[in-house]
């Protein structure tokens, strides 16, 4: 486990970046991390256009507050965003691509000497019922996701901070997509 992870959200409008941004510096701070942050990107805000957000956390207080430039850690809602150069650029070298995928991460072929994790999440939470007008939220469950790769908090902080944000119900469906992500996780470890 690191000391400090910065993590940059790439999704679309409506998936939920800026809230998985938030609930994560949420359950870091419940889990002993002294400074935490979370920030959106605003741009063109309407639902399916290109999001982003940033978190930063840290055992020691944080004085930054912009994006995210260097990520040690790249989260991606929706795989098509991959074909943006802008996704994964800046991921530090043997940093976390972490990715709402059913593909293997070697078969996404994207090489830049980063670990690759992917995820089936969109599949997890349409079984779950997890969708909102029409859109399949999966800021939730990727979380599972990112806790399997990195490490960087544990699963009864996530908890914590769900259970703090949504009712009794609603928690219950997030738990369940958040356990289910994380165990159909795929990890590519660089060598």
């Amino acid at each position: 486990m690191k000391d400090y992870y910065e993590i940059r959200w790439h999704g679309r409008g409506g998936q939920g970046a800026i809230t998985a941004a938030k609930i994560l510096a949420q359950a870091a701070f419940l889990e002993g991390y002294q400074g935490v942050t979370a920030a959106p990107s605003f741009g063109a805000e309407r639902r399916g256009a290109p999001v982003s957000a940033s978190t930063r956390i840290a055992r020691q207080t944080i004085m930054v507050v912009s994006q995210v430039e260097s990520p040690n850690v790249v989260v991606v809602l929706d795989h098509t965003l991959l074909k943006y150069d802008e996704v994964t650029s800046g991921l530090v070298k043997g940093g976390w691509l972490i990715v709402n995928s059913w593909r293997h991460p070697k078969e996404l072929d994207l090489g830049g000497g980063f670990n690759i994790a992917t995820a089936d999440a969109t599949e997890v939470c349409s079984s779950l019922g997890l969708i909102v007008a029409g859109i399949t939220v999966v800021n939730t469950a990727i979380l599972g996701a990112f806790v399997r790769a990195t490490e960087a908090v544990g699963m009864s902080s996530v908890e914590k901070a769900i259970r703090e944000r949504f009712s009794d119900q609603e928690a219950s469906i997030n738990l369940a997509a958040i356990a289910r992500t994380y165990k159909i996780t795929k990890l590519e470890r660089i060598t």
